[in-house]
């Protein structure tokens, strides 16, 4: 009952020191229990006893141990690899070195520091260790200080659970208490680390603390498990593919659905990942004409030649005509028809010395009206001519208002005024000589000149 009363108040002053320090974020601390073996033999006492470590492993005749738990330990991490621990232990001596005792007691409260080797040998569950401390033992009633040497090994399952077995060497500095090793093997817990978010990770390790998160991105959530964390992912809660930054490419052209116009239709990067099927640079839902190529400017069908002279229809003056390229897509005035309608206006008479127009014309000109109206947008120089017979003035008179004459007689039978132009030359610009009759004919003309087709 004093023993137990003891291993009480070694436990009462551990938990005591447990409280009165802050806990670090990742287990700081670790409680063992399990049993010990005192050891009096080998520890360098006069003979018989012999030096140390001799028979250190001969449990039966040497150590004496308890069935029931024995020894309890509770210990608090400093950092770089040091621990602070105080054990409790109780035994009962049966065995003293050689020589057989009557159940003595033993009681065992001792403080310890350890540094662990687990980061110099790169171990995680195997962790050796290294300790040095200093307490009291009482064996019955007798009790003495100790300085004590420890090693011990950790091997841990998990983060909280694992195996520690330890041997100590306790040095006495008093002669009436023996010097003698102390074993112990137990299991030890190890607690006190803090995980908000609950994801089996410590904060002290977890890089998002307070999501959820996986172990492989040190605590950070992957919530479309794509294998990409959601600070790295673009499309956090759609599945993707890494080359897209984690966003999915559903119609697998080669553009993330982020920045795919067309998601579900394959297309080209340069269109957006939209489609181009006649290849004219505009996309299939824009374009009018999606499986012929055409322009822009014509919302991508092709420009139509109506008249299929050459000349697309937004480039010709006359669409439905067919023409040639140099006249803009109108047709052009023949040369033929050009003789043809100088041979016509010769051969409008006049009343002599006058600018009216013989009855007898009328046909004449009904025929040259027909031409200009078939070649609508060509304009002409109607220009009348005289001889040299009177007066120059006269002359020059005559001839302009001949040449009005033609242009208003066509004027009034259908052909636009802004087509034709009124001049005279009278007697300047003759084609053979005025001394002759046949001369002077072939001088009193009007002419028809083509301006522009």
């Amino acid at each position: 009952m004093k023993n137990f009363s003891r291993l009480m108040f070694a436990l009462l002053l551990t938990l005591g020191y447990s409280n009165a320090n802050a806990q670090d974020d990742n287990n700081p601390w670790q409680f063992s229990f399990g049993v010990n073996a005192v050891d009096i033999f080998p520890t360098g006492e006069d003979a018989p006893l012999g030096d140390y470590f001799v028979e250190f492993f001969n449990v039966n005749d040497h150590y004496n141990i308890v069935s029931s738990l024995s020894t309890v330990t509770v210990s608090k991490y400093l950092g770089d690899g040091f621990s602070l621990g105080v054990t409790g232990s109780i035994n009962k001596i049966d065995k003293w070195g050689d020589a057989a005792v009557d159940g003595l007691s033993y009681f065992g409260l001792d403080a310890i520091i350890k540094y662990s080797l687990s980061d110099l040998l790169n171990c995680e569950k195997f962790e050796p260790y290294l300790g040095v401390g200093g307490g009291y033992t009482w064996i019955d009633d007798i009790g003495a200080g100790t300085f004590n040497g420890t090693f011990g090994i950790n091997y841990w399952f998990n983060d909280n659970w694992g195996l520690t077995a330890q041997s100590s060497y306790k040095h006495s500095f008093e002669d009436y208490l023996p010097k003698h090793f102390q074993h112990s093997l137990g299991v030890s817990i190890k607690f006190g680390g803090k995980d908000t978010d609950g994801d089996g990770i410590y904060d002290k390790d977890d890089a998002c603390p307070e999501v959820p998160g996986l172990a492989a991105f040190n605590g950070c959530p992957d919530s479309d498990g794509d294998g990409i964390e959601d600070s790295k992912d673009t499309c956090p809660n759609e599945a993707g593919l890494a080359e897209f930054d984690g966003c999915p490419d559903s119609d697998g052209d080669g553009v993330p659905d982020n920045t795919d116009k067309c998601p579900n239709t394959p297309g080209l990067k340069s269109l957006d990942g939209c489609p181009d099927a006649d290849g004219d640079g505009i996309v299939d839902g824009d374009d009018e004409c999606p499986n012929e190529a055409g322009p822009v400017a014509n919302n991508g069908c092709p420009w139509p030649d109506s008249d299929g002279d050459g000349v697309l229809d937004k480039d010709d003056q006359c669409p439905n005509e067919p023409g040639t390229v140099a006249n803009n897509g109108c047709p052009e005035l023949p040369e033929a028809v050009k003789k043809a309608l100088n041979d016509y206006v010769k051969t409008i008479l006049f009343k002599t010395g006058k600018s009216d127009i013989k009855f007898e014309s009328a046909e004449i000109l009904g025929n040259i009206a027909e031409i200009l109206k078939e070649y609508h947008r060509a304009h002409f120089n109607i220009d009348g001519h005289t001889d040299s017979v009177g007066s120059d003035e006269s002359n020059m008179t005559l001839s302009k208002n001949r040449s009005q004459a033609v242009v208003d007689w066509l004027v009034e039978n259908g052909i636009d005024s802004s087509r034709l132009v009124s001049r005279g030359f009278g007697e300047s610009q003759p084609l053979m000589t005025n001394d002759t009759r046949e001369g002077r004919e072939r001088n009193r003309r009007v002419e028809i000149n083509l301006i522009k087709n």
